[in-house]
């Protein structure tokens, strides 16, 4: 399993002004429109009726090639000061919340990838994920070590992940990221390929969170490591990781490094 470089005593601030930009969004979000009505003494016809709104979310964003780029990437381009931070999704749902709020109250985006059958129990987590303007994508159907699968077997797990997403979010994700290893085998890169992900994401930072060696040790680990263009492994389901989280996200606004999606580390 395994560049706002903005002054750290102004983080306060920050995160309170995001919070309540967001809070007054929701609030926003939550009003009904109002329909004007008209009296019929002053029509010969009746209105012609509007459509009526679905309310169905747009479809997710559909993995996308990126000229230049290997199949299998672990970083992204090293002259600019932007980082992605990429979880592996799986654990407790409120875990999971805690951390997606706490990164979008520092302005930072993430990457999830999520397990199917976690999505199988907590559906609801892959429209929050992508709400908060996260990326959301593949990490395999049962999270069991595809290295050692045959080829059905493993593409099975890939595409069994990838049928929970389009039926969640209308695309299959925009990564695919091979379970219980960091780097994905030829036959592994090749089934993802065909599965419909141009690139396999790997990463160069390993948080070890999920060995649980406390939040300090995660957070030191991290940022003796990290450096620009860096693609950084964690983990929803760990204490230690949100613990971790606000310490990582001000270190990084201290060195000036912004935490975006994979999708915005490439572009």
């Amino acid at each position: 399993m395994n560049d706002s470089g903005t002054p750290v005593h102004r983080r306060g601030a920050l995160r309170a002004g995001a919070g309540a930009a967001l809070a007054a969004a929701l609030a926003t979000g939550c009003g009904d429109h109002a329909t004007a009505g008209t009296s019929a003494k002053t029509l010969t016809h009746p209105a012609p009726k509007k459509p009526a709104a679905t309310g169905a979310p747009a479809p997710a964003p559909a993995p996308r090639r990126f000229p230049g780029q290997p199949v299998q990437i672990d970083h992204g381009p090293r002259d600019r000061a932007r980082v992605a931070l990429t979880f592996h999704g799986q654990g407790d749902p409120a875990i999971a919340r805690t951390v997606l709020a706490e990164a979008e109250r520092a302005r930072a985006q993430i990457t999830v990838l999520a397990v199917g059958s976690w999505l199988d129990e907590h559906p609801e987590m892959a429209r929050r994920i992508l709400d908060g303007g996260h990326d959301l994508g593949n990490h395999t159907q049962r999270h069991i070590d595809i290295s050692s699968m045959g080829e059905a077997q493993a593409y099975a797990e890939i595409t069994g992940c990838a049928q929970r997403l389009r039926r969640l979010t209308g695309s299959i994700g925009t990564w695919f990221r091979p379970s219980r290893t960091q780097y994905a085998t030829p036959l592994v890169q090749r089934l993802a390929v065909r599965a419909g992900y141009p690139h396999v994401l790997s990463y160069d930072v390993d948080s070890l969170d999920f060995t649980s060696p406390g939040a300090a040790a995660v957070t030191r680990k991290v940022a003796g490591e990290i450096r620009n263009g860096s693609v950084v492994s964690m983990h929803f389901g760990y204490a230690d990781t949100v613990a971790a989280l606000p310490l990582l996200l001000t270190e990084l606004d201290r060195r000036g490094l912004r935490a975006v999606t994979t999708t915005e580390l490439l572009t």
